[in-house]
């Protein structure tokens, strides 16, 4: 098996110690884990204001401050040193934004594959698309959730029409199923359908869409209840006033604010659908949790979501911005037996979305990667596929 160095270069705005990061940023821990469990060595590599290295599960996480005065770790002497000790064979960078130090890592570490993980990322305005080039050059494949989501970047020029591209869940989830009737009694959630929304209040979200596609449903569906975990919400006040102008979403729709997320497995656990109106995301780190739990999505039909969902396979894709179509996926989702589903939900989350899965996955696109770097005169149509 491969050593694995996965990268990122993404300075936490808020400072928090690493111990810190490692509780508040699952992903961080989860894929690196996921790899660990088929792998035989893999070091994280992290920029943070403080250095430090913990050893955690077969993980060694290095925490990496830049130089004083700098803004970046990939030039900073704790970086080249570290990354020369390590001697890695590939390279995992998490985002596509960090093009000047992706270069800088290629050039620290001639001839070892690197794979650029997207997350949620855009492609740059026409004029910085130069300088990103030279990053995007040194990488020996991407990693999407969908595979439509590179187009974008193909179209700009950054991704060369060879360079592999590899369709890999962002990250995974810890939580489980438990039971329905006890989640109930503990968070105090019901309806019939009860629905979970867990997301921030913003218009990619798009809360407003959702509030009037549950206004519809709720006229077919009496015993509707809508209730809503969210941390950002720069909408509320839209939100409040949409909720109290209908009576069809006065008490029935419930804004719990930040909830722990803890208490948010189990109220994953205690609903029967979850719901979001999101009109672009990397992957849906939510949405993942929610089918850990095997709690069958009512999702938006983007194509994060539709890798995630296996194409709808699991759930219900309904059309962005169209409160009609939610409604109608709403109303049968809700004519289906949702107890006996979510063991499917859960089924599909072991397949796909599981510790082994990702892991599964990542791992054999790095073993594809270091071979190809190793045979680069043999690149095959199979290899750019």
């Amino acid at each position: 098996m491969p050593h694995v160095a996965q990268v990122s270069f993404f300075i936490d705005p808020q400072g928090r110690e690493p111990r810190r990061l490692l509780e508040d940023w699952p992903s961080l821990v989860d894929v690196a884990e996921a790899v660990a469990k088929g792998c035989g060595r893999v070091a994280v590599i992290q920029a943070c204001r403080t250095s430090a290295h913990i050893a955690r599960n077969g993980v060694d996480y290095y925490f990496v401050p830049p130089d004083s005065g700098a803004s970046t770790i990939s030039r900073g002497r704790a970086f080249r040193k570290l990354v020369g000790s390590l001697s890695a064979e590939i390279h995992h960078v998490h985002g596509l934004g960090f093009p000047a130090d992706v270069a800088e890592l290629a050039r620290l570490a001639p001839g070892v594959p690197m794979l650029l993980q997207d997350h949620a990322d855009r492609p740059p305005r026409f004029w910085r698309r130069y300088s990103w080039r030279r990053g995007f050059h040194a990488a020996s494949g991407f990693a999407f959730c969908a595979r439509e989501q590179a187009q974008p970047f193909a179209h700009a020029g950054l991704i060369h029409p060879t360079c592999q591209i590899f369709e890999i869940p962002e990250s995974t989830a810890r939580f489980r199923p438990g039971d329905t009737i006890e989640a109930r009694r503990v968070t105090g959630l019901y309806g019939s359908p009860c629905l979970l929304w867990v997301g921030h209040l913003n218009r990619n979200k798009d809360p407003l869409t959702v509030l009037d596609g549950v206004s519809q449903a709720a006229r077919h569906l009496p015993e509707l209840q809508l209730w809503c975990c969210f941390g950002d919400a720069p909408q509320l006040a839209e939100v409040r006033q949409r909720i109290e102008q209908d009576a069809w979403l006065r008490g029935r729709v419930h804004l719990l604010g930040q909830v722990a997320h803890g208490r948010v497995e189990q109220m994953m656990r205690a609903a029967d659908l979850f719901i979001t109106g999101s009109h672009r995301e990397g992957s849906g780190y939510a949405l993942t949790e929610a089918l850990a739990c095997g709690l069958p999505p009512v999702v938006t039909d983007i194509p994060s979501f539709r890798a995630i969902t296996g194409r709808g396979a699991v759930g219900w894709l309904w059309p962005c911005g169209d409160p009609r179509g939610l409604c109608d996926a709403l109303v049968a989702a809700a004519s289906r037996p949702l107890v006996d589903y979510r063991a499917s939900v859960r089924e599909h989350f072991e397949r796909e979305l599981s510790f082994d899965a990702v892991g599964t996955k990542l791992n054999a696109a790095y073993a594809k990667l270091i071979a190809r770097q190793a045979r680069p005169a043999a690149s095959t149509d199979e290899d750019a596929a």
